[in-house]
């Protein structure tokens, strides 16, 4: 019998893996548009960019999976694309924001758009950034969330950068960050949760700048869930 990798395989499964990684690449194209409406400084259209960039993100495994793209399109290495996508839109378009816009001081935001990208150049390119279990060793470089919690919040720029400074120490804690969408405990209610977060986190954020501030606080509770269940120890919560 032939191996998998010398038969004919159906052109119909190769269009369509290869198309997901179209839609996969599709990210880098929203995040040049967040990085220009930055310039412009409407952050209106920058939200709106990022959260497709994020949905891309979001759904582009699970379609990777279902169109078996390490069969029907191996030639693309589909996990380097997606770093590269993550490190220009959870990374390089929020550095770029804490830059231009006004929610540091100004004296530091040079300074603080280095370090996270520094420091998630470290995180993402750690043999175990990823470990088996399916979790994130050390603070994810969601700077595009933390971004978007400092715009929205409007707190004073030195606690801004107080939080900035503390999320890029959290980088080098080797702590293991739950993956929501594959996380296996509490994987229910945890994608529940995850799911509510983000309906309801983009119906507030397509608000602003007339986003209502009850959205903001109350998505603290699945931050905080977020937390609680990566540092408890794994074993009891696979035990729960």
């Amino acid at each position: 019998m032939k191996p998998l990798s010398e038969k004919k395989l159906n052109p119909m499964r190769v269009v369509l893996a290869w198309g997901v990684h179209l839609f996969t690449a599709s990210g880098a194209v929203f995040g040049l548009l967040a990085i220009l409406a930055i310039f412009e400084a409407n952050y209106k259209m920058m939200i709106v960019y990022m959260i497709v960039a994020m949905l891309v993100d979001g759904f582009d495994g699970m379609l990777a999976r279902w169109a078996d793209v390490k069969t029907y399109a191996s030639g693309l290495d589909g996990a380097l694309l997606d770093n590269i996508l993550d490190y220009q839109n959870y990374v390089v378009v929020p550095a770029l924001f804490l830059i231009k816009a006004d929610v540091l001081p100004e004296s530091v935001r040079l300074l603080a758009a280095s370090s996270i990208l520094l420091t998630s150049a470290y995180q993402f390119t750690q043999t175990d950034a990823k470990t088996d279990d399916h979790h994130f060793k050390g603070f994810p470089s969601y700077w595009n969330v933390a971004a978007l919690y400092m715009l929205l919040m409007n707190l004073p720029q030195w606690v801004n950068f107080g939080f900035l400074m503390l999320f890029n120490i959290m980088v080098f804690i080797p702590v293991k960050y739950i993956y929501p969408t594959r996380n296996t405990y509490l994987r229910t209610l945890t994608l529940a949760l995850t799911y509510l977060y983000g309906a309801v986190g983009i119906w507030g954020l397509l608000q602003y700048p007339n986003h209502p501030q009850w959205v903001v606080w109350a998505s603290f509770i699945y931050v905080g869930y977020y937390l609680v269940l990566s540092v408890i120890p794994k074993n009891k919560a696979h035990a729960s």
